[in-house]
């Protein structure tokens, strides 16, 4: 059935604009052209326009886009390949959430490292990190220790428990860039890192949800259909 770009914007929620521009990076099928020059779309591009969608919802809009035109002139094991790696990553991100989790209910239920402010030597001792580590972080925004004097670092409790998550979440496998948007994120709000890693957590099984909704889509696309 011939459907206009109206009408195809219509059954897929996106604008007019955007089914063009869509059309016109690869994501979707090319359109056929009517003598008039107006595109004639079906319900093929329809259904890619879903599989966009649901890929834009669980790897971000710019991801979808590039998938989506790559996996049309990949060869089939490539494409399937390319496909595969999208579940990889958000497997891998939710393991190292619930990692992460996990060494932050091992901290809740530990006792204090200290009641008063650290130096930075008493820090590292009671962290098992080195001086030189905590001193790295503090130049990537992880920590923020006060200064007494011109040089001397000072860990106030707030500071202390800031490092023990730093510690926690490196351990369990975060980068620096996620862990300096986490540190900064948990500054802004009350949240609690634990409640944050459960927000976290949620947001990574909507997208694995949307994720699998567009399989059977990717599939067809994947193998030519």
């Amino acid at each position: 059935m011939a459907l206009s770009t109206a009408a195809v914007a219509s059954a897929s929620g996106y604008s007019v604009q955007l089914v063009r521009d869509l059309e016109a990076l690869g994501v979707l099928s090319p359109a056929v052209r009517a003598a008039n020059g107006y595109r004639v779309f079906s319900a093929h591009h329809v259904a890619e326009l879903r599989v966009y969608r649901q890929l834009a919802l669980a790897a971000g809009p710019v991801e979808a886009r590039r998938v989506l035109q790559e996996v049309r002139d990949l060869p089939l094991d490539e494409a399937v390949a390319r496909v595969s790696g999208l579940h990889t990553e958000l497997s891998r991100a939710r393991s190292e959430a619930l990692a992460a989790r996990r060494a932050l209910l091992v901290i809740d239920a530990e006792p204090q490292v200290g009641e008063d402010s650290m130096t930075i030597t008493q820090l590292a001792e009671a962290l098992g990190v080195r001086t030189s580590a905590l001193r790295f972080w503090e130049s990537e925004g992880l920590l923020h220790p006060t200064r007494v004097g011109r040089a001397a670092r000072v860990y106030p409790v707030a500071a202390v428990r800031e490092a023990r998550i730093v510690v926690a979440l490196r351990t369990a496998g975060h980068r620096i860039p996620e862990l300096r948007a986490t540190m900064a994120a948990l500054r802004e709000t009350t949240a609690r890192p634990l409640e944050s890693l459960d927000a976290h957590l949620a947001s990574l099984t909507t997208r694995t949800l949307a994720l699998l909704r567009a399989g059977s889509g990717l599939a067809e696309l994947v193998s030519g259909g």
